[in-house]
């Protein structure tokens, strides 16, 4: 990460945004140091939950060779494939061997939900999430994860339709939680025309973060675009003084 624009963002965001919390940024790699490896700690089978100690400051590397459930993998491109049943353990289910999550209505139509969902191939040996504050010179984000209430993903959404012609600079498409934060977000970094997304509306997923927070992750080249837009947007008008002093006392 380059020190000029850690250090933009940084100073940006303590005026705009109060106090609210740093994100969390990630990136793929082949080689992690020992430091990274000892503050790490996959205490949880779910990726997300894994991800509060990071918003506390620590680091947490993830591999093929972490626990964790099929569904990580697979969202982070350290899996191809998917549970057997898969169609049934989304939908129904089947009686006497599977409890269905029922996120849809029939096996079916996961088939056909599944049709563009394609996986990927991790790019590196290694995922490694880090807080904004917690990145060296050596770290290249692939992109930032906002946890956040109400008040706080009102300015970065409004923020990432700033510069945008079309109603679409954010999307909220179905998935996971780990997808909404990775699968989704490197989708959208290796398009012509990155959008944030919108995420964490997972339910199984929801009792990893607290209950009025959600996900607004931005791919690195949208992020830094957005970062430069801040001091000619809505940020410097009375309207969000309004918001910022709320977000300031929450």
């Amino acid at each position: 990460m380059e020190e000029e624009f850690k250090k933009l963002f940084t100073s940006r965001w303590k005026e705009y945004f109060a106090k609210a919390e740093f994100p969390v940024a990630y990136f793929y790699t082949d080689e992690v140091t020992d430091d990274e490896l000892k503050d790490t700690k996959n205490e949880h089978l779910c990726l997300v939950c894994n991800l509060n100690r990071v918003r506390e400051g620590h680091t947490f590397v993830y591999s093929s060779e972490s626990s964790g459930c099929p569904g990580g993998k697979r969202y982070t491109g350290f899996s191809q494939t998917l549970m057997p049943d898969f169609e049934y353990f989304l939908s129904c289910g089947i009686p006497g061997e599977m409890e269905g999550e029922r996120y849809k209505k029939s096996p079916d139509l996961v088939k056909e939900y599944l049709k563009d969902q394609s996986p990927f191939e991790a790019p590196g040996k290694y995922l490694v999430f880090k807080r904004w504050d917690k990145l060296s010179e050596k770290d290249r984000p692939s992109a930032v994860i906002f946890f956040a209430a109400a008040d706080v993903l009102s300015g970065l959404f409004t923020l990432a339709n700033f510069d945008k012609a079309d109603p679409h600079g954010v999307i909220s498409p179905m998935g996971s939680g780990c997808s909404s934060i990775v699968k989704y977000p490197l989708d959208e970094a290796n398009s012509g025309n990155p959008r944030c997304i919108l995420g964490m509306f997972d339910v199984s997923a929801r009792p990893c973060v607290p209950e009025r927070t959600l996900t607004f992750t931005i791919p690195m080249k949208r992020f830094e675009e957005m970062v430069h837009n801040m001091d000619e947007s809505f940020l410097i008008t009375k309207s969000w003084d309004i918001v910022k002093k709320r977000i300031k006392k929450n």
